[in-house]
């Protein structure tokens, strides 16, 4: 019994169990030794193991759980995912980074690609010229890429006739383009009908419309990819106008004995027939690399190129003294291929102009540029400053011819731009910092705030009594 007189209960004994006699004493004693030293050996490579834990781990029991820790412990993740983000953004966002050197190599051709409108001058009056620093003329490459378009706008400045065939083959390179259109369009072919109710075929009314017009394209006559020049041109260079013949038999120094011979000049539109219309007139040219200008110019010289046996003393006299209005639009120009964040400051210029005898100068300083993408591709294309300069010209003075001119100078340097990014270990490197950073700010400003609050933390370490030394 216990002291409370209770019975005792005794617990049942364990029980035990004698190996078989079918097993060997002595390997039975092996095996139990080998598995306890296995044990032991185990326990300590543990132990040395965990001496090296430096993120040891605290009991729920000693831990503090305050309002303000939670508050702060969702003001660090909200902070953390901000800056993940910004860190992300930093480190694989391409950022572009440039450098300019010395040119070592020459280029070996410039493309310029125009596009100016003049509102009160007629297309057969202005030609596109272009000539090297000395003055001599220098050919625009016309072939089979490069072309010279005009055409006639009407007083309001709308199109007058058809674009030509390949100008309009550009507007359009992929499947998706003409997919989008047909998506576009299609709904709207049945919506039209007649005076009697019946619907309309949009497509052949079209057509209809389209053969009722002007049958003198822009580039006269019917087209071919590439005009013969009748021997004045260059080795591959094309003359798909009666302006690029005359062009050619011009720097040539020859003479054309009989325009009707020639197709395209049989059919080209006289400036009697353009009678108070405008022109737009755009194309791509190649240029010579050594400086000089190109110009688009008005006047009949090129248009009576051919015919001076037909003018009159009179009318040499009149076209020395004819006034005209360059006041134009620059809508395009650039030199070579565009790339990201490259600027045109010409592109969209308006520049009226109240004096009929004006030589507007445009001086362009061409830097030849490369821009690399991430994945290897180059783009070699040029940039260009400008400055503008507009200068009255005496008529009959052999002083300059009214007109819009652009002087250019290729420069010596050479830019090249590069799209570079930090990269994957750069934005790892930086998502540890920041979650450190944030979780040891954190920490101390919740430590200070708790202290602050409610006192420092209760001292955990057992006090010991006067007496006997033994924990409370």
């Amino acid at each position: 019994q216990n002291e409370l007189g209770n019975p005792l209960t005794v617990p049942p004994p364990i029980p035990t169990f004698a190996p078989s006699s079918d097993l060997n004493p002595t390997a039975h004693s092996e095996y139990c030794s080998n598995r306890s030293m296995s044990r032991g050996n185990g326990d300590r490579i543990t132990d040395r193991i965990r001496r090296y834990d430096a993120h040891s781990s605290v009991l729920d029991e000693f831990r503090i759980r305050t309002t303000q820790g939670a508050l702060l412990s969702t003001i660090t993740v909200i902070a953390i995912g901000y800056l993940i983000n910004t860190e992300l953004n930093f480190n694989l966002t391409p950022t572009i980074t440039d450098r300019v050197h010395v040119n070592a190599t020459t280029p070996t051709g410039l493309q310029v690609e125009f596009d100016v409108t003049f509102p009160e001058i007629a297309c057969a009056l202005l030609s596109v010229d272009a000539a090297d620093p000395t003055g001599q003329a220098q050919s625009l490459h016309i072939d089979r890429t490069h072309r010279v378009w005009k055409h006639r706008l009407d007083s309001e400045g709308r199109e007058i006739g058809r674009r030509s065939r390949f100008e309009l083959g550009d507007t359009m390179k992929h499947e998706e383009d003409v997919r989008e259109l047909v998506k576009e369009v299609k709904p709207h072919l049945m919506e039209v009908t007649d005076e009697n109710g019946k619907a309309v075929d949009m497509e052949k009314a079209m057509e209809k419309e389209e053969a009722s017009k002007s049958k003198v394209d822009d580039s006269g006559g019917n087209e071919v990819e590439c005009g013969s020049c009748f021997g004045a041109g260059d080795e591959g260079e094309c003359c798909n106008t009666c302006d690029d013949v005359k062009r050619a038999y011009r720097r040539k120094g020859w003479h054309i004995a009989d325009l009707d011979n020639i197709a395209v000049c049989r059919e080209a539109v006289r400036s009697a027939q353009e009678k108070d219309e405008g022109c737009n007139i755009h194309g791509i040219v190649a240029l010579s690399t050594g400086g000089g200008n190109f110009h688009i110019a008005p006047g009949r010289s090129l248009e009576n190129f051919g015919e001076e046996d037909k003018m009159t003393l009179g009318d040499i006299i009149l076209g020395a003294f004819e006034q005209f209005n360059v006041s134009h639009t620059v809508n395009k120009l650039h030199f070579g291929t565009d790339f990201p964040g490259k600027t045109n400051q010409l592109d969209g210029a308006d520049r009226n102009v109240e004096d009929a005898y004006v030589m507007y100068q445009y001086y362009l300083q061409i830097v030849p540029t490369v821009y690399k993408y991430l994945n290897g591709t180059e783009i070699h294309t040029n940039q260009f400053s400008v400055t503008e300069h507009m200068r009255h010209v005496t008529p009959g003075s052999g002083r300059g011819l009214p007109g819009v001119f652009f002087y250019y100078e290729v420069s010596a340097l050479h830019v090249v731009f590069e799209e570079t990014r930090l990269g994957w270990i750069r934005f790892f490197t930086s998502v540890c910092a920041v979650v450190g950073g944030v979780f040891t700010v954190m920490g101390v400003l919740d430590r200070n705030i708790y202290e602050r609050t409610k006192g420092k933390p209760v001292n955990l370490t057992p006090r010991k009594t006067p007496t006997t030394g033994t924990p409370r």
